[in-house]
């Protein structure tokens, strides 16, 4: 349990420089126009779900399930500026960090005794890449590493990624998260090869249907879906392709859609990401619109949760992900900077 007894910031943390995002380019329309700002209700709002998700948390291993509900949560509060030892909730993003590390097989696998998956996998490798890029910790280093190592070896023929830890297949879901840990790491300084970045574009772009401007779960699927058209845009935007046609009809084909009722709190976790790098009018009016709903809906516990939309993954999933939607206007998460 190294990590509980390790204060690794100083209270007032700077953000090494090596996990600067790229810089953002003069034309880039609307990213640099953000009035969006978390206001005192929403603060309460978040305030009250952190304090549910401590309760939640398991008191005997540090987790809130299995290692990509764990990452969620770590995100949620490091979101709002709680990192291991530092803030209210320092101890449990320590604990929760040790369950991370601890889980780490010998070839980097990130799943633990509860189970998993790939998605669990670049869930937590993308955890991990925030906690090293805010504390430079080198154990923390090492687990990334070979999380990240992992990735790229099992990256499969059309640039993609599936639920095995081998290029067998490939589906637009597991495939963006890996990419979402593979920029993580690379803005935290950490060797991504080039081409592996190349080549999931080149599977995501396939995944795209010309007819709608949304994405599908596979090439040869049928029809697009709201959130896979929400990761399909980030994941556009974390490999630089700002300006791309593709990004403009997406978030065309999200606005006339909505929601995902299927994949509710999946689609809006990348939602808020995405369309908060789009920026300007359509960032401003998601973010409203989703904080109205939030804050309305939110439990006498502080906790999310509804039965109808991905319940079997359980208040810790949902109530994380209304946290991380809430504070992207703190800017506190690297992946989140602009």
């Amino acid at each position: 349990m190294r990590y509980l007894f390790a204060a690794v910031l100083s209270i007032n943390f700077v953000i090494p420089s090596t996990f600067a995002a790229d810089p953002v380019k003069p034309d880039q329309k609307g990213v640099d126009k953000d009035n969006v700002k978390m206001d005192a209700e929403t603060k309460k709002a978040v305030n009250a779900a952190l304090k549910f998700l401590a309760r939640e948390q398991n008191a005997s291993d540090g987790s809130w399930g299995n290692t990509a509900i764990t990452g969620f949560a770590l995100l949620a509060f490091m979101s709002n500026g709680h990192v291991p030892n530092q803030g209210e909730y320092g101890k449990n993003v320590a604990k929760g960090v040790d369950y991370l590390l601890r889980c780490a097989r010998d070839d980097g696998y990130l799943v633990g005794s509860k189970g998993g998956n790939m998605y669990c996998h670049g869930m937590a490798t993308l955890a991990l890449t925030q906690v090293y890029g805010m504390t430079g910790d080198e154990e923390v280093k090492k687990v990334v590493k070979k999380a990240i190592d992992l990735i790229i070896k099992t990256q499969n023929n059309e640039g993609g990624w599936r639920y095995d830890p081998s290029p067998t297949g490939a589906d637009i879901s597991v495939t963006i998260m890996q990419v979402m840990a593979l920029r993580g790491a690379k803005d935290a300084g950490l060797h991504v090869p080039d081409p592996t970045m190349a080549n999931s574009i080149k599977y995501i772009n396939r995944c795209r249907d010309n007819r709608t401007g949304g994405y599908k779960y596979q090439p040869y699927s049928n029809g697009s879906g709201y959130a896979r058209t929400a990761a399909g845009v980030c994941v556009l935007q974390l490999c630089g392709e700002y300006e791309a046609d593709e990004i403009k009809k997406a978030v065309e084909y999200m606005e006339r859609t909505g929601d995902d009722f299927g994949h509710y709190w999946y689609g809006h976790y990348y939602a808020a990401h995405a369309l908060n790098q789009v920026g300007g009018e359509v960032w401003e009016k998601y973010y409203k619109r989703m904080r109205d709903r939030l804050l309305t809906s939110q439990g006498r516990n502080g906790e999310w949760y509804s039965d109808r939309r991905e319940a079997a993954y359980g208040p810790a999933y949902q109530t994380s992900i209304a946290v991380l939607i809430l504070s992207v206007p703190t800017h506190y998460l690297p992946i989140y900077q602009k």
